[in-house]
């Protein structure tokens, strides 16, 4: 089943992964006193996109759980719903046991647990971070054992991953009331997913259900948690539903503006429309550790809600906005010259629509609609 499972997403992806650059190597590890297989995918463009830094995902069980997430982190990002990031598969093939080892005493990382967890926070995390341009945002995922296993992170004084994402968990005693204390007490931004299935191994069902009761009851603005029980899956046909659905928890704040705020905060609050979409890119830059440039979208929709709304004195901020993230096009022409039109100045706003020849088109704005505007102010005045 779970390899069928496997090769039908493989297939499905295949056309994004192609696209997407896949490294294998080997690291040697003194923790583990051991070679390790990883796998690397890097985001598209990463050679040429020199500046750019990427969040770091790392994937237990990466023989068979790091193409289904590196699948959907290509595809995804590819249409702006989550940023680029680099995936790194960690193979456990014959080892994962005891790397999520814990002792039968304090219930902690043992043995060859302890040495793997030191592995991956120690050695692996800072030999990505010195090979690649990592940003400092990162997510661990991991399925039954290795979920498990994520959560002692989480129990660390400063974790050194943000989001985690929990498939099928198969919890160790204590673990629950361990990480409720620990996203109940969280100083900084967490990202909590938590996924079972209707047709789940019973056993670790029920404790699942009974540790996101525990999880609902926190009172924690820093924490985002999101629990889901898939109707019909299994507990390896779960994996391919609670991917995509925590990639879409953890980025919500990333993706474009949605119909859903349009109407129900820039047209039906007294927010500044502005204000909002620069506060949304600044909250992406320090919650992902990325530098996002404005969507072209987001400014239309923010154009869109000036218009409807009428609050012209708003396209002044927006025409900065513009002239910072789209510099040499006509977005900042036309976001100043409405505001001149609007606001009682036709001759300087006709002027202003004429200072759009030479400049770049973008989106719906060309040299022909420019000077159409200018043109309609100079018939309508007389200029």
């Amino acid at each position: 089943m779970i390899k069928k499972l496997l090769l039908f997403t493989v297939a499905v992806l295949c056309p994004v992964l192609s696209s997407a650059q896949v490294i294998y190597e080997t690291i040697s590890s003194l923790k583990l006193q051991e070679d390790r297989e990883i796998k690397i995918q890097l985001p598209r463009n990463y050679e040429e996109n020199k500046e750019k830094r990427y969040p770091v995902a790392i994937v237990l069980d990466g023989d068979y759980l790091f193409e289904p997430v590196a699948g959907i982190a290509d595809y995804y990002s590819y249409w702006e719903e989550i940023p680029e990031m680099i995936v790194i598969g960690v193979n456990q093939d014959g080892t994962r046991r005891q790397d999520a080892s814990y002792d039968e005493r304090q219930f902690l990382p043992a043995k060859q647990g302890a040495a793997f967890f030191e592995f991956l926070g120690m050695e692996l995390l800072n030999k990505i971070d010195e090979k690649y341009r990592t940003s400092t945002f990162r997510i661990i995922v991991g399925h039954d054992f290795t979920s498990n296993f994520i959560n002692y992170y989480l129990l660390k004084p400063n974790p050194v991953f943000q989001g985690y994402i929990n498939l099928s968990p198969d919890l160790a005693p204590e673990m629950a009331n361990r990480v409720t204390s620990a996203l109940a007490t969280a100083q900084s931004k967490k990202w909590y997913y938590l996924a079972t299935g209707s047709e789940d191994i019973p056993q670790l069902q029920e404790s699942i259900f009974s540790f996101s009761n525990q999880l609902k009851g926190i009172n924690n603005e820093l924490v985002s948690f999101k629990f889901e029980n898939f109707e019909h899956a299994t507990h390896y046909s779960l994996v391919g539903k609670a991917i995509p659905s925590a990639m879409e928890s953890i980025f919500e704040a990333y993706r474009p503006i949605s119909q859903k705020e349009f109407n129900e905060v820039l047209l039906q609050t007294s927010v500044s429309p502005t204000a909002y979409l620069k506060d949304r890119y600044e909250s992406i830059n320090n919650l992902f550790g990325i530098e996002k440039q404005i969507r072209i979208n987001d400014f239309m929709a923010i154009h869109q809600a000036i218009e409807k709304t009428r609050r012209w004195d708003e396209y002044k901020e927006l025409s900065k906005l513009a002239a910072d993230n789209f510099p040499r096009t006509m977005l900042a022409t036309y976001f100043e010259a409405r505001y001149e039109e609007e606001t009682g100045n036709p001759k300087k706003a006709m002027r202003t629509y004429q200072n759009a020849y030479g400049q770049q088109k973008i989106a719906f704005l060309t040299v022909d609609f420019m000077m159409e505007k200018a043109n309609a102010i100079k018939r309508d005045f007389g200029y």
